[in-house]
């Protein structure tokens, strides 16, 4: 029997350790990668963190596959933290979970996405123009 998406959803959120915004906001300083996947009407709408890589949603695994030719250059370390942020915390968990698969065991996601994010007071700034491309 094929599961349905709350299932698909809870199964990948069951491999993540997901973290909040402050946790988000403490572990890019030292150093993790918090990648902004997004559409670019959401980022106009509702700004951009500081310093997030922004990679579409559709090239996410070409931008960050530790094998990839196409990889950015932020995603040089397969161990190094990747949190993913998408606008409510729902698809990044099933992104996050994929990149697990593809070679990157701490890539996680943002709980309640740039929602949560900017709801805590963290950082936000207004959007820089259309995301990366693979």
């Amino acid at each position: 029997m094929a599961a349905n998406l709350d299932d698909l959803l809870a199964a990948a959120r069951g491999r993540l350790a997901r973290v909040g915004p402050e946790e988000a906001a403490t572990l890019v300083a030292a150093g993790a990668l918090l990648v902004d996947t997004r559409p670019i009407e959401q980022r106009r709408r509702d700004g951009e963190v500081p310093g997030a890589v922004v990679i579409d949603r559709n090239v996410l695994e070409w931008g960050l596959d530790p094998s990839s030719d196409h990889r950015i250059p932020e995603a040089g370390d397969p161990d190094r933290i990747v949190i993913l942020m998408c606008n409510a915390g729902y698809s990044s968990s099933l992104a996050a979970a994929t990149l697990q698969d593809i070679g990157l065991p701490r890539a996680t996601d943002l709980d309640g996405g740039f929602q949560a994010w900017a709801a805590a007071g963290l950082p936000v700034v207004p959007a820089r123009g259309p995301a990366a491309e693979s």
